[in-house]
């Protein structure tokens, strides 16, 4: 495949060496669908079926492909369910256009339920993150551990701002390279062809020749009202406060979105969890720095064993 003028994309497999990823096999998952609470939901599944259950939930305005580096290990010794969420990727746009936590929440019991998922792994970045955390909260029996990367109850304004501008800047453009170039100029974090391998998964090309984002065009609305304020994070903190299974908190180490303070505040108030912080990093752990999000959460992976 090709990207722009005629210009090659590395593989999946070359940049995940090229960015430290230790895996043994070139590990190729399977597009699956899944009916439930009403929408569809495209989800990919990697590595066997007989291994413990991972469920990987992306971030917002992310897709499944976030987590292209982490399921190749991962997939080596446990089933990885790696999710579109509602109004992302593939899977169906919320008719009704709510994507509320308690919307959210609604698919991920009903998702769990009709695939059959027992003592799972879940891994939540962001968005993501915070949808882990509230289910682990609310449904402790089905989850052995919890991973939280870079989501918390309340985020540093600086951060939301900077995710917003980016998301609500012109969202039809003329080629896949004017999106990488976007991309890198948000966070050069990631090299150009780190990017330009990833980047065909989060765009659809549209009639008329554009390309534009894979997600549900109600996100980049400017008049989107923000789900904050002191009652929501309120409640956040509540979900904390509940969860009981080993927890690894994940933390970029030049994150804008969550403190070094909010990150050691959760580790307080759950009993038992740590806290890796990750060198290199800003807010997309897993895909700054593939490696290091790969030492933290093998060694905890290791710990449930």
């Amino acid at each position: 495949m090709t990207v722009g003028r005629n210009r090659a994309v590395p593989s999946l497999f070359d940049m995940a060496r090229a960015s430290g990823v230790v895996f043994s096999r070139e590990a190729v998952p399977l597009d699956r669908f899944v009916t439930a609470n009403g929408m569809r939901f495209h989800y990919l599944d990697w590595g066997s079926a007989d291994g413990p259950p991972v469920l990987l939930l992306h971030g917002f305005a992310q897709t499944c492909h976030t987590w292209d580096f982490a399921a190749l290990w991962l997939s080596e010794r446990h089933r990885v369910i790696a999710l579109d969420q509602r109004g992302h990727g593939d899977s169906e746009w919320a008719p009704d256009g709510d994507y509320s936590p308690e919307a959210h929440q609604g698919d991920l019991r009903a998702i769990v339920d009709t695939l059959g998922l027992r003592n799972i792994v879940l891994v939540g970045l962001s968005m993501g993150g915070r949808n882990a955390f509230i289910y682990t909260a609310e449904h402790p029996e089905r989850v052995r551990g919890l991973v939280i990367v870079e989501a918390a109850p309340q985020h540093q304004r600086s951060g939301a701002e900077s995710v917003k501008r980016f998301v609500e800047a012109p969202d039809e453009l003329d080629s896949i390279d004017e999106f990488v170039t976007r991309a890198h100029k948000y966070s050069r974090r990631r090299s150009l062809e780190q990017l330009r391998s990833s980047m065909p998964n989060n765009l659809k090309r549209l009639p008329n020749g554009k390309w534009t984002w894979k997600y549900d065009r109600v996100f980049r609305s400017p008049d989107r009202p923000a789900p904050a304020g002191p009652e929501i994070t309120r409640r956040l903190w509540g979900y904390i406060d509940r969860i009981t299974c080993p927890t690894l908190l994940v933390r970029g180490a030049d994150s804008d979105v969550v403190s070094q303070e909010t990150a050691e505040a959760m580790r307080g108030r759950i009993g038992g969890s740590r806290l890796a912080v990750i060198e290199g990093a800003g807010h997309l752990v897993p895909g700054d720095s593939p490696s290091g999000f790969q030492g933290a959460v093998s060694e905890f992976l290791a710990g449930l064993e």
